[in-house]
């Protein structure tokens, strides 16, 4: 049963509304039973049915910030997009709140992937999917699984489970996984105690002089007037602190050598999260796997910066492979 939804009549994005499309929101149930919100995009005029796309991300955003814009330039040149919040977040159900897990996200694009197979203006054949930072990640997980998708963008990819597990530039090494660990557990007991999750916290208002740049970038975008959102984690007080559990303890991509539709990696030359598309590459098999590494862009450009996402590219790839 679907859960009833409080979803905001208002256009609240951080980007335009386009003339070129027509928007609504909608909701779809994945199979744990959680209701997810989205703003689906369609040309405003088409012919026949169309190819689609479902697109979430980055991690710890919503639906009005990267994927909404990407969505949305997607319609304009001829698609059906979706960006959907995902599992605990945004608009979308599901309680306790600001929890993420990897099998559960996997089931988020799944769902997204049954709402549109059986949409009456779509091409059940001919759907793709686009995931953003930490969904870049878990989009790729998807397409190791779900043979309905024909195509695959991952835009500056985290691997989210080597980044929990290992830290920032892999530097945890064993000891200091204990140690998180140890603070992990400790929270859930405090967690129990207390009757509620705490959360983790998130981004400074403003970036400290010395902060590493991508902290400067994370904050460039995700606390001024050009990406912050009220419903966004990353925004705001971030996940509860123990959602990171089951990233800790697992790791991403264990069958993607075995993925035969075709993936689109893309980055930035100067991200600090390149190693991560960089590692994923090496582990895909065949000749319709691209990486596109973007010269001077960082991991956030790819976020919103319209000059620099290669959306002709990101067109003539799903137009090739759906």
């Amino acid at each position: 049963m679907a859960e009833d939804l409080e979803l905001t009549d208002e256009w609240d994005k951080t980007f335009e509304l386009s003339d070129e499309v027509n928007h609504r929101k909608v909701t779809f149930v994945n199979h744990f039973g959680t209701t997810l919100a989205a703003d689906l995009y369609e040309p405003k005029e088409y012919t026949g049915k169309l190819s689609a796309i479902a697109v979430c991300g980055p991690f710890g955003a919503v639906k009005e910030q990267a994927s909404g814009l990407y969505a949305q330039e997607m319609a304009k040149r001829g698609y059906l997009a979706i960006a959907f919040d995902p599992s605990y977040t945004g608009e979308s159900g599901g309680t306790p709140r600001y929890f993420n897990s990897p099998d559960i996200n996997v089931e988020d694009y799944q769902a997204a992937i049954d709402f549109l197979s059986t949409q009456d203006n779509v091409d059940p054949e001919k759907i793709g999917i686009i995931g953003i930072c930490g969904w870049g990640g878990m989009a790729l997980q998807t397409a190791a699984l779900d043979t309905r998708i024909k195509a695959t963008a991952a835009i500056t990819m985290y691997d989210m489970s080597r980044n929990t597990a290992l830290g920032y530039f892999d530097a945890n090494d064993e000891d200091a996984r204990y140690e998180n660990r140890v603070a992990y557990n400790n929270q859930r007991t405090e967690d129990y105690e207390n009757g509620y999750y705490a959360l983790a916290g998130a981004l400074p208002e403003e970036a400290p002089e010395d902060a590493a740049q991508y902290v400067k970038d994370y904050v460039a975008y995700y606390k001024t007037e050009r990406g912050y959102h009220p419903r966004s984690l990353n925004s705001n007080n971030g996940w509860a602190t123990t959602a990171s559990g089951s990233l800790m303890n697992m790791r991403l991509f264990e069958y993607a050598p075995e993925i035969r539709s075709a993936v689109l990696l893309v980055h930035g030359e100067e991200a600090h999260s390149l190693m991560y598309s960089q590692a994923a590459y090496e582990l895909l098999q065949g000749d319709n796997k691209e990486l596109m590494i973007i010269p001077g862009a960082s991991h956030t450009d790819l976020y919103d910066q319209m000059d620099i996402i290669p959306f002709d590219k990101l067109q003539s790839f799903f137009e090739e492979n759906m």
